[in-house]
């Protein structure tokens, strides 16, 4: 997605004008629904002036083509600022500039780590140069039309405030400046130099927008990439919150192999890369000769990885890698170099088949390992034993003398990239109340079905893309199937809806199975994994009323271990007890609505439940142009793609009396036929052409039209006559005229009427002595579609 899209022409102009920040201010409120800070837009301010100086030079082409703020697909990244077009050999290029207004660094041991000082104060980040790469790659990666086409894409950072100092161009980062060039304050030539290299001309078609309209390339999921990364292949480059996450766990495993014993606690919620990080550790870890294992509480994930790893590995090496977090009651003191904890909120007080073994499993681990890194999210604790929240950890952690460390993953890569959808969950579901309280199409595809086969049919369907989609349930229905494999599980009667659970044949391998789409899942084979598409029934342990959400712990099956217990607790402490079980269920559908890389489809047993989740969505057809409009595009898509927007007087001068004038933009066309230069756009004002013409939409008109105009849509301009919609004399009227001719057969207009369509409106009518102050202007068209959000 591109929040700021224009030529370098209109670039300039907004930057001259003084507008710049607030037009990117203001496509962010249009596409994201939201201001950003005061300091964000000042700081726009301050680098775009910097970034107009360099490129406002008559070398580098007006017609190249600007993007800020370019939103990196299926993840939450954003690119600050891009410039493309062809060099001199025709080859499209993309420069992605990573701007930083610091002025001052310090050196970090930790491989494209770097220190500076930000609002808060003093803390660790990614080099400017990693950025800028690690951004370039993930693009490189993502989006097919970048390979089709053969765009380079050419990565830098520029610090137009950074005096050089030798920090920032340290040799430890010469590994990163090498693949993306440093410049700082006194390299605003070299930086136009290297920009006037890449970009001697405007493209023919604009390439940032093919790119933001291209194909997107099959989304990569770590359960797929694990075996290729075990061989020691790159798979994921990690981005910023990751890489400083994963750069500090390595330095605190090698300081704990000969110094005191480190913990590292990483808070990050769903999609935040929490189990790609693991992963990357271990495979890092393993090759530098440290003896470490992935440990998790849930099988699923384990037995996932092994079935991918399976062929490819030894079963023995692979199940010495990836073990369940019971593993550890009889471990030695420092047994492992280090013991990676995913989904460590799901850690239990006891072990074993009978919860009876062993004394608490975040002791066990701490103590087994000298360096513990635990994954937790507190929000997707889902079991009454589930024991491994942060405070928890931290606190045993230092009972057994560790230094403890915490950090935090926030940048997202599951529900397509939007913290919206999380926060909008949150608030929706009433777990905190965050300002995110409606939901766009735009930030994720996210629908309320009425039907439930209608969601199993639509799940079903995009699983036939790659077997990445899948339906899961709350735990509301009995298990009748263990028993009985004629048995259904989950039956909607109303709907003649009755599916399995999914535990009788893949079971922990459900999410992976070739005939899995048949079966619901549960949480239990889900949790810790990702789909790209995910079907969520909510049963009737969740419901609406009063205008709140309602849980109730009752309405789960006795089959659910993960509540069993609860009515002992009950009696103990009822508040806690209810607590516990609103807390449980409310992360359970969290954790299940948040499986989806690419969309989430909902059933609700509890219909007032569905009308509430559907309320809290933007309305259905809200409509806004199709095509936004550009301040300046590239000539050769003049008249071929795009046209010009005037205003209707503007337009009426222009085409009327040949006044020189200036369009207010440009818009791309289609569905129009071939266009040329006599074709244009006006805005209709008013409602006097609707239902044909509605008020605020976008009329395409031909100026100069051959023939004759009875009845056909005309723009007009007539001097002594007033129309109410434009406030003056200007039309857009359906045309009708009556003739006279006299002897010799010549013909005059006895009177021109401008009907309108809307009944509620009178006609204009222009009588013959005043025919001479009346002129057609333009014959329309058509109107340039609308889009809805759905």
């Amino acid at each position: 997605m591109i929040v700021y899209h224009a030529s370098k022409k209109g670039f300039i102009h907004d930057v001259f004008n003084g507008t710049i920040a607030d037009d990117i201010d203001h496509a962010f409120l249009l596409h994201l629904g939201r201001h950003t800070s005061p300091n964000e837009k000042l700081s726009w301010k301050n680098s775009m002036m910097h970034m107009y100086k360099v490129i406002n030079t008559p070398e580098i082409p007006d017609s190249s083509s600007i993007a800020i703020e370019y939103q990196i697909p299926l993840t939450s990244k954003r690119i600050d600022f891009i410039i493309s077009g062809v060099d001199d050999n025709r080859h499209s290029n993309i420069i992605i500039i990573e701007l930083k207004q610091w002025e001052q660094a310090k050196l970090s041991q930790k491989s494209g780590i770097i220190q500076t000082r930000f609002q808060h104060g003093e803390s660790e980040t990614a080099h400017p140069s990693y950025q800028a790469w690690s951004y370039a790659y993930m693009l490189q990666n993502y989006n097919e039309t970048v390979r089709e086409q053969n765009i380079q894409l050419l990565p830098c950072a520029f610090l137009h405030n950074y005096q050089e100092d030798h920090i920032i161009s340290h040799q430890c980062y010469t590994e990163y400046i090498d693949k993306a060039p440093l410049f700082l304050k006194s390299d605003a030539r070299k930086l136009q130099d290297f920009i006037k290299r890449h970009i001697k001309y405007g493209a023919k078609e604009d390439i940032v927008w093919l790119i933001d309209k291209g194909k997107l390339r099959p989304s990569k999921q770590l359960a797929d990439a694990l075996n290729s990364m075990l061989h020691g292949n790159r798979e994921f480059v990690l981005l910023d919150d990751q890489k400083i996450v994963y750069e500090t766990a390595l330095s605190l495993a090698r300081e704990a192999a000969n110094g005191s014993k480190q913990v590292l606690i990483v808070e990050g919620g769903p999609g935040t890369g929490k189990s790609v990080v693991a992963v990357n550790l271990l495979v890092e870890l393993t090759k530098e000769g440290v003896v470490a294992q992935y440990v998790s509480k849930n099988a699923a994930p384990r037995d996932v990885y092994t079935a991918k790893l399976s062929g490819s590995f030894r079963k023995g090496y692979i199940n010495n890698l990836f073990v369940g977090s019971g593993s550890f009651i009889d471990t030695p003191q420092n047994t492992f170099g280090a013991l990676i904890v995913d989904e460590a909120h799901r850690l239990n007080l006891k072990s074993g088949l009978y919860s009876n073994l062993g004394e608490n499993q975040i002791l066990e681990i701490i103590r087994a390992s000298r360096f513990s890194v635990f994954f937790v999210d507190d929000r997707q604790r889902v079991h009454i034993k589930d024991i491994g929240s942060k405070a928890s950890i931290q606190k045993f952690a230092e009972s057994c003398g560790a230094i403890v460390h915490t950090a935090k993953l926030s940048s997202q890569f599951r529900c397509n990239g939007s913290d919206g959808y999380l926060s909008w969950l949150d608030n929706a579901l009433q777990i905190r109340e965050t300002a995110n309280i409606h939901l766009s199409s735009e930030d994720y595809d996210f629908r309320i079905f009425s039907d439930p086969n209608q969601l199993f049919e639509t799940i079903k369907e995009k699983n036939r893309i790659n077997n990445k989609a899948r339906v899961v349930a709350g735990y509301c229905w009995d298990w009748n199937s263990k028993k009985d494999p004629n048995s259904y599980d989950i039956i909607i009667p109303e709907f003649h809806f009755q599916k399995r659970w999914n535990l009788n044949t893949d079971k922990n391998l459900w999410i992976i199975g070739n005939k899995s789409i048949e079966e619901i899942g549960c949480i239990h084979t889900c949790q810790g994994l990702e789909l790209d598409y995910v079907g969520v029934i909510i049963g009737s342990d969740m419901r609406y009323e009063n205008g709140q959400i309602i849980t109730d712990v009752t309405k789960r099956s006795g089959n659910d271990q993960s509540v069993k217990g609860f009515k002992h607790l009950l009696s103990q402490n009822r508040y806690k007890a209810l607590q516990d079980a609103d807390e449980i269920i409310k992360n359970t559908y969290r954790t299940l609505l948040t499986r989806g890389m690419k969309g989430c489809y909902v059933y609700c047993c509890d219909k007032p439940l569905a009308e509430y989740l559907s309320a809290q969505l933007e309305p259905l057809y809200e409509s806004i142009p199709e095509n936004r409009i550009e301040p300046e595009v590239n000539d050769e898509v003049k008249y071929i793609d795009f046209l010009p927007l005037y205003s209707i007087r503007a337009a009426c001068g222009y085409f009327g009396e040949g006044e020189l004038v200036d369009e207010s933009g440009w818009m791309k066309v289609e569905g129009m036929g071939k266009l040329n230069r006599n074709m244009f756009i006006v805005q209709a004002v008013g409602h006097s052409m609707e239902p044909l013409i509605q008020d605020g939409d976008y009329c395409v008109f031909r100026a100069n039209p051959a023939g004759s105009r009875q009845g056909k849509v005309v723009l007009t301009e007539h001097h002594n006559y007033y129309d109410s919609d434009y406030m003056g004399s200007y039309s857009i009227k359906t045309y009708t005229s009556k003739k006279i001719f006299d002897p010799e057969g010549n013909w005059a207009h006895e009177e021109i009427v401008l009907q309108p369509k809307n009944s509620n409106y009178s006609p204009i009518i222009i009588e013959e002595e005043n025919a001479d102050e009346f002129r057609i202007v333009g014959e329309f068209i058509g109107v340039l579609p609308m889009k809805s959000k759905q």
